[in-house]
C-alpha cells in the first residue's frame, strides 16, 4: 500500500501554501490582535468577496482559528443565518480556495471517495479510478465545507470521521493507497442541530451524530440571526436607492416582517423562514415593481404553504399596516 507522504501541489492554485499574514483587526474589523495566514494570490475556487458583508465576532473568530491553527470547526444555527456564507466570506478575504458539499440523502460514500469509470485510451476501453471530492480536496490547499452535516447518511459520516483528526489520513482500499492531508487543507461543517438530532420537529431528516465523532470537532460555534439594525444596514448598503428616510423606514419594516417569520418558525407556527438574503431580494423586487406589498407576495408569500399564508400575511399587516388578500383569507376561515 503506497503512502503519499508528500502531497502534490495544487494544479489550479499558483501557491502551495499561504505566503502572507493578515491582521484580523484590519481585515475583519474585529477587536483582536490575531494574525492569520493567507494567500497573496487567489484561484478559481476562492469565493467571490462581498465587501458589504458584516462579520459576527464569535463565529468569525472560530472560523479564523480553523484556518490559522488547522482546527476542525462546526457552525450550528437555524437555516438562513448565513453559516456557510460566513465561512466563504472569511475564505474570500484569505484568498483560500473553498469547496462546499451538501450532505443530503443523495450523497453517498462513492460520491465522496470516488469510483471506477470506463474510459477510452488509445482506442481501447479501460477501467480507471476517478477520485471523488474528498481525496481531491485533501491533496489541495482547500477549505472543504460540509453543509447540512447532521443530515449525512451513516456510511458517509464514517468516511468523514477518518479525516477529522488533524493528521487524519484517508485510506483508499480499492487503490491500496493512503492519502495524507495537504498542509493547507481545512475542514468545516454547518449544521442545524448540534449532533443530538431534531427535538423540535423543525428539521426532518437530521440525525444524531455519535459522540465519538462530535468529540473530533475541535470548535463548535453557534450563529444566530442578525440584530435588527445590523440587517437593515446590510440591505441598505446593497440597495443604496433606499438610503432615504422613507426608504430606511421601509427596509426596517421589511426586516421586522422577517423577524416575525423567524419567531414564528422557531415556535412552529410556520415552516418557511425569511433569511437576510430573502429580505434583500424583496427590496430588489420592490424597486423593480415599485410596490412593496406586491413584491412581498412574489418574493416570499407565494413560497409558503397555502395554509400558512394568512399567518405570514398577518406579519406583513402588523409591520406595514396594510391588509393583503391573504390576510383576509384568515379572517374568513376563523
Amino acid at each position: 500500500m503506497s503512502d503519499t507522504s508528500t502531497p502534490p501541489l495544487a494544479s489550479d492554485h499558483p501557491l502551495a501554501l499561504p505566503d502572507i499574514q493578515i491582521s484580523v483587526r484590519q481585515t475583519f474589523g474585529l477587536d483582536s490582535d490575531m494574525m492569520v495566514p493567507a494567500f497573496s494570490r487567489g484561484s478559481e475556487h476562492v469565493p467571490e468577496r462581498d465587501d458589504t458583508y458584516r462579520f459576527d465576532h464569535d463565529t468569525t473568530m472560530a472560523i479564523l482559528a480553523g484556518f490559522a491553527f488547522n482546527r476542525r470547526v462546526m457552525i450550528q444555527g437555524y437555516h438562513g443565518t448565513g453559516k456557510s456564507t460566513h465561512i466563504e466570506q472569511v475564505a474570500a478575504r484569505l484568498n483560500w480556495p473553498c469547496i462546499r458539499v451538501n450532505l443530503d440523502s443523495h450523497v453517498s460514500r462513492i460520491d465522496l471517495i470516488g469510483k471506477d469509470a470506463i474510459v477510452v485510451k488509445d482506442g481501447q476501453q479501460i477501467t480507471e479510478f476517478r477520485e471523488g471530492i474528498l481525496p481531491w480536496a485533501l491533496q489541495h490547499p482547500t477549505a472543504l465545507v460540509f453543509d447540512e452535516y447532521d443530515a449525512g447518511r451513516p456510511d458517509v459520516m464514517f468516511v468523514i470521521q477518518r479525516i477529522l483528526e488533524v493528521e487524519g489520513k484517508l485510506t483508499l482500499l480499492d487503490q491500496s493507497r493512503v492519502i495524507r492531508p495537504h498542509p493547507a487543507f481545512r475542514l468545516f461543517a454547518t449544521a442545524n442541530t448540534i449532533g443530538l438530532g431534531d427535538t423540535t420537529g423543525l428539521y426532518h431528516g437530521t440525525q444524531q451524530i455519535n459522540q465519538g465523532q462530535m468529540d473530533r470537532w475541535n470548535i463548535v460555534a453557534t450563529l444566530n440571526y442578525l440584530e435588527h439594525d445590523s440587517e437593515v444596514e446590510i440591505v441598505i448598503a446593497k440597495m443604496t436607492s433606499f438610503d432615504t428616510k422613507a426608504g430606511r423606514e421601509a427596509i426596517s419594516n421589511m426586516v421586522r416582517v422577517a423577524d416575525l417569520s423567524r419567531v414564528g418558525f422557531i415556535n412552529g407556527d410556520i415552516s418557511t423562514v425569511m433569511s437576510p438574503r430573502t429580505v434583500l431580494t424583496w427590496a430588489e423586487n420592490a424597486e423593480i415593481f415599485d410596490d412593496i406589498g406586491f413584491a412581498f407576495r412574489l418574493t416570499f408569500l407565494n413560497k409558503c404553504d397555502e395554509t400558512e399564508r394568512p399567518v405570514v400575511a398577518e406579519y406583513y399587516q402588523r409591520c406595514f399596516g396594510v391588509e393583503l388578500p391573504e390576510t383576509m383569507a384568515r379572517v374568513v376561515v376563523s
